[in-house]
């Protein structure tokens, strides 16, 4: 019968490999919140904590005690979510519909560039039919000339 090692190697990585969790709501976004409309409990409303938020919002902010104590929990990183989960990340994460609508407008956007690129192939192509009617135009014009005055004048030297 074997003893387990206690003090193995094993152990200490599977703990240190654990990432503790943090809420997915933005520290910043909390923060600002919180110092702009602390008194009506907003950022306690982005944080999911509606109840706590109706009392802010009916005794301002705890008369203001309320307010400067969550702004401090905010500031050092302690406030936590309605999942219990600390507010740590200052980043705003974004969410599942942003990444569609980003995605949506990425292949609009290809799309219209693919258009785009047809059009002015498009606007070369008429460019140089034009070129071509205008010196054939040009061409038939001086030999319409050419016939009506079978001997053209040449300009003097002195004129």
């Amino acid at each position: 019968m074997t003893l387990p090692d206690v003090y193995g190697d094993d152990s200490e990585q599977e703990h240190e490999s654990q990432e503790p969790e943090v809420s997915k709501r933005s520290r910043g976004v909390a923060l600002g919140l919180c110092f702009f409309g602390g008194v009506f409990g907003l950022h306690r409303f982005y944080l999911e904590k509606p109840r706590t938020a109706v009392a802010m919002l009916l005794t301002f902010g705890g008369f203001g005690i309320w307010y400067l104590y969550d702004l401090v929990l905010i500031g050092s990183g302690e406030m936590r979510d309605a999942e219990d989960l600390p507010v740590r990340n200052w980043s705003v994460e974004p969410s599942p519909f942003m990444r569609q609508a980003t995605a949506r407008a990425d292949r609009r956007v290809t799309e219209l560039e693919e258009q785009l690129d047809g059009l002015r192939q498009q606007f070369n192509e008429l460019a140089e039919r034009v070129d071509f009617a205008e010196r054939m135009l040009a061409q038939s014009r001086s030999l319409e000339s050419g016939v009506r005055s079978p001997n053209p004048r040449l300009p003097s030297p002195g004129s």
